[in-house]
């Protein structure tokens, strides 16, 4: 025992998490398998009997999960584009190229201290965070990604995403008031003006699109777009979608619009008495709202996952498992001979290199050759993969003018805020439905 413990004592803490780590999760595995080798049968038969809870627990478990990487992705997009805009080099220390650098912005909020004010309510303080951030996450459940990969597709998508979007000015003037700080209270106050004002024409701005498309489900509308890039509803409601943006700026409080945070006239506004977890939870849903309104922009008037013009029809029914056994060399030799192949230009044109460094040279060009051709299958194979691919380019697009916006206009004032909403959005807003309903009618008699 005693040179069990010496032994233990004289590993580092790389050695000891180790030791401590890979038993464990030994132990967990054979638990596991076995588990599955007793109970496999009856959970099947349980979850088969109850498909409906097992979707909807996957469907609810994906839509939180994703919410991170998105919030992570688009904190760093903003640090790097706002760098090179303004001729700097932004992040470039944690991780390859600074990836990593939002992860540790994450961790290190989770380490602060997170401290509740003298005098504020603090469960009122606690939840605010709570609603805005559930109010972002829950909208993305009617978001169609690609054909077949959507949460849920409601016949009045449209109207639950407004309808859930909209609690989260609930959670904004929840922390303003109950910060017990006239800053916060001044925030939270115009986040409510602001968001209740921007409300009304950004859900005047789709009333002329549903009108064409006669429906809210957001499912069917993307279909409605198949084909070319004509058949986008941005092409029919130009000024539809101009009110939109602006408006959709505004609703995610995002400059010129971020009145509710100023930080040269409020301190933080609503957050200013924030620290920790739950500052975290304001900030990730700001991030997770850009994605989710470029998103739903993507949907409305860009065609969501179709593409700007049809492809050929290319079909490659490959199955893998009817080759069989011969199947276990192909996996092990191509590899091996691909290698080889691209690595002997490099040391045979190459005197001085290595010969190992030729076959790490060759290994990863394989590899980058094999992943392009694997995406290339499954994008021809799989039309959910190829709208995925579509759906996220055109989302970032609009994510990247959103930083874009950030790094180029100044903020405005309060009362340009509020003027711009009743006194030019809202008759712009009216008058496209007016102007789409005419047409509706001209054209349908």
């Amino acid at each position: 025992m005693t040179a069990v413990g010496r032994t233990w004592n004289r590993l580092t803490l790389p050695g000891k998490i180790v030791f401590t780590v890979v038993p464990l999760l030994v132990v967990l595995t054979a638990g596991l398998i076995a588990t599955i080798v007793i109970l496999g049968g009856p959970i099947v038969d349980l979850l088969a009997a109850n498909i409906g809870i097992v979707r909807f627990a996957a469907a609810a478990t994906i839509i939180l999960l994703i919410t991170i990487p998105v919030a992570f992705l688009n904190i760093f997009l903003e640090m790097k584009v706002i760098a090179l805009m303004n001729l700097r080099i932004g992040p470039d220390r944690v991780g390859p190229w600074g990836t990593l650098l939002s992860v540790v912005h994450g961790l290190k909020v989770l380490m602060k201290e997170d401290f509740t004010p003298t005098g504020a309510d603090s469960v009122v303080f606690t939840w605010a965070p709570v609603v805005t951030y559930a109010a972002a996450v829950m909208t993305l459940l009617v978001i169609p990604f690609a054909p077949g990969l959507y949460g849920q597709d409601f016949n009045i998508g449209l109207l639950y995403f407004f309808a859930v979007g909209g609690m989260g000015v609930v959670g904004l003037l929840m922390g303003g008031w109950s910060s017990f700080n006239k800053y916060s209270l001044l925030g939270g106050l115009r986040s409510a003006a602001q968001i209740v004002s921007y409300e009304i024409p950004l859900t005047l701005s789709v009333v002329g699109l549903l009108i064409l498309a006669g429906t809210m489900s957001l499912n069917q509308i993307v279909q409605q777009q198949s084909g070319w890039f004509t058949d986008w509803y941005v092409i029919r409601q130009p000024l539809g979608f101009v009110i939109f943006f602006i408006a959709a700026t505004a609703e995610g409080n995002r400059t010129p619009f971020d009145l509710s945070e100023a930080d040269s006239e409020i301190v933080a506004g609503f957050a200013t008495e924030y620290s920790g977890m739950r500052f975290g939870f304001f900030f990730f849903a700001e991030y997770v709202n850009v994605f989710i309104l470029s998103a739903l922009a993507s949907v409305l008037f860009f065609g969501g996952w179709n593409a700007p013009f049809p492809f050929p029809d290319i079909a490659l029914n490959l199955d893998p498992a009817s080759v069989g056994i011969p199947l276990l060399f192909i996996v092990a030799l191509v590899p091996l001979i691909g290698t080889l192949v691209l690595a002997a230009p490099f040391y045979l044109l190459r005197s001085s290199m290595r010969w190992w460094v030729a076959l790490i040279i060759g290994f990863v060009l394989f590899n980058v050759v094999a992943g392009g051709l694997l995406f290339a299958w499954a994008y021809v194979s799989f039309d959910w993969v190829a709208g995925l691919i579509w759906f996220v380019l055109k989302t970032f697009t609009f994510v990247f003018i959103f930083v874009w916006m950030r790094g180029t206009l100044p903020r405005v004032r309060i009362d340009q805020l509020m003027g711009f909403a009743w006194k030019w959005l809202l008759p712009a807003a009216l008058l496209n439905l007016f102007v789409t309903a005419a047409a509706v009618l001209v054209v349908g008699s």
